[in-house]
């Protein structure tokens, strides 16, 4: 299954092309809306999310709310557009308007001008904002639709904003669904959740930003979906690149992550046990995938943002045009993105996990899918029964 998208910040839309979906899969196009819903909310959004009313437009691949299986085509329509119109777009633009040349540290402005020889950065910025991830989101819901057919969940909450922490407990998916968008900050601690937005209060007092961490959880993917035989086939490769694809991600982990560097190898491997037949484990630090393949239990994905770059009281930089020390100019930004970035890698892991299923089982049509993928679980039991 592959999946490509295109569009500016503020042009007219944003699409997508999904390929590879099975005949079949029912598209429930009020469920991607409110998944589209979730990435505009959160504490410490930005007034963009105020103008944006985020639908899916589905362009072909549907006929009658199931997948034919050709290429699933869709847009989602930017209406704060209707400003832009005449400095962006493909007609003719008046280029001395909305002109950036005070480039931003820690965006993609300066890089990307020196890559492709530009001396405004506004045409690097508008497609490496973050708006493109509305289109991630709507092609992640899809897979998630797919996903739910196949009786596997995806849930995310946030753990930490900007050095505010909260106890990581473990959380089923099922159980981050039903509670975690209950929160402004999406965390699950309550005491936590109200000082994470007190730092963001700090932080948009300052006219700063706040970075921050979130996890994903994926439950009730069965053991053997991925493959050690080849680096590109692994499962935690394929999940750690596309997170780490994430704009303002600057770490992924799998399991306890970076923790298992401090510890020895007796308190880190998640012990085997035979209970009945059934091949049990009783802690879960590999994040349920082992030599790149998952073991039947939750997969757990973490990611740290940096704050957004886009810092309101301005910072050091250089003006490309002149070569003069100026500071960079604030464009309409979000205080902390961190609640909404946790539902865009949720999106982000579930086509991940889709394609990998298409490709351990394979199967033209959903109910060939299932079929398949059921098989699999008997073989392999949804915690490896050994058939003793």
């Amino acid at each position: 299954m592959r999946y490509l998208d295109a569009g500016e910040s503020h042009g007219k839309a944003l699409a997508g092309i999904i390929d590879g979906l099975p005949a079949g899969l029912k598209i429930d196009k009020d469920f991607v809306n409110n998944e589209l819903k979730r990435r505009q909310s959160g504490y410490g959004r930005g007034g963009r999310m105020k103008i944006e009313t985020d639908k899916i437009e589905i362009l072909s691949g549907v006929r009658g709310g199931f997948t034919l299986a050709s290429p699933l085509a869709f847009i989602v329509k930017n209406k704060d557009y209707e400003s832009w119109a005449g400095i962006m777009g493909d007609g003719e633009c008046d280029l001395s308007k909305r002109v950036l040349t005070g480039v931003r540290p820690g965006h993609a402005d300066l890089t990307g001008c020196i890559k492709y020889g530009f001396s405004d950065a506004r045409n690097v910025l508008e497609r490496a904002s973050a708006r493109e991830t509305a289109a991630r989101v709507a092609a992640g819901a899809i897979a998630k639709l797919f996903l739910n057919e196949l009786g596997i969940t995806v849930g995310s909450h946030v753990y930490n904003i900007g050095g505010v922490k909260c106890a990581c407990g473990n959380y089923s998916a099922a159980q981050l669904i039903e509670k975690s968008d209950l929160s402004e900050v999406r965390c699950m601690d309550p005491g936590a959740a109200e000082k994470m937005m007190k730092r963001i209060d700090e932080a948009r007092e300052k006219g700063d930003t706040a970075g921050g961490e979130a996890e994903v959880v994926v439950s009730g993917v069965p053991a053997g979906i991925g493959s050690h035989t080849q680096y590109d086939r692994k499962l935690d490769y394929a999940l750690m690149g596309a997170i780490g694809g994430v704009q303002s991600v600057k770490s992924v982990s799998i399991g306890i992550g970076r923790d298992c560097a401090d510890l020895f190898g007796s308190e880190v491997h998640d012990r085997i046990y035979n209970e009945n037949g059934l091949i049990v484990r009783r802690t879960n630090n590999a994040g349920g995938i082992e030599g790149g393949m998952s073991n039947g239990e939750d997969i757990i994905i973490r990611a740290a943002f940096k704050p957004i770059p886009t810092v309101m009281k301005g910072l050091e930089t250089v003006d490309i045009r002149t070569g003069e020390a100026v500071k960079s100019a604030p464009e309409r930004s979000d205080v902390c993105a961190v609640p909404a970035a946790a539902v865009v890698l949720e999106a982000v892991a579930a086509f991940v996990i889709a394609d990998k299923i298409l490709e351990t089982v394979g199967g033209d049509r959903m109910d060939e899918v299932k079929q398949r993928l059921m098989k699999k679980r008997e073989e392999y039991g949804f915690q490896n029964n050994l058939g003793l």
